[in-house]
């Protein structure tokens, strides 16, 4: 019973997820954050992707990855946010420090309480997808294209906000 690469691999990548969403939650640049955040979830994509979830996998990279990182860098560089360090909108730590815990030790307690370290039987090979299929193309259409209006209204929001020449007349 030695330890497996896959652990190993699975450790490894597990610390990284975990180094880089400390590192977005604790920089005070939000472009670095953003690009953090990629780090972050290209690992997480690889977790699947050990796990042999490679569909989860391609989902993670290009719906996260690929549209969510993207949409929050160019919402910051198309409103003209300040990207570095501002002195003015620094909050205390320990209220931050103070929430963070709190939920993270009542989610802790609440999973604890309704598994009670018991094991989940694995349903069998091959059945675990069909149901989630069934359920995203025929109940969550609707929300997920309403999300999809929501997301390009917010980036044609941006810019149009960011842009001074779009809306003023000409005297």
């Amino acid at each position: 019973m030695g330890i497996e690469p896959v652990d190993v691999l699975l450790a490894a990548l597990g610390a990284i997820a975990l180094g880089a969403g400390a590192l977005v939650v604790s920089t005070r640049h939000i472009v670095r954050a953003g690009l953090w955040l990629v780090v972050a979830l290209g690992a997480i994509a690889g977790l699947y992707l050990v796990l042999t979830a490679e569909l989860v996998a391609w989902v993670q990279v290009l719906l996260y990855v690929g549209a969510v990182v993207v949409l929050l860098l160019f919402a910051v560089m198309l409103t003209r946010a300040p990207i570095g360090a501002s002195e003015d909108l620094d909050r205390p730590r320990w209220a931050g420090l103070l929430v963070g815990g709190g939920a993270g030790l009542g989610l802790a307690a609440l999973l604890i309480d309704a598994y009670r370290w018991s094991r989940v039987p694995l349903p069998g090979q091959g059945t675990g997808a069909a149901p989630i299929g069934t359920e995203v193309f025929r109940t969550w259409v609707l929300p997920f294209e309403v999300l999809s209006v929501l997301l390009l209204a917010a980036l044609i929001g941006a810019i149009v906000v960011s842009r001074p020449d779009i809306g003023r007349r000409e005297s």
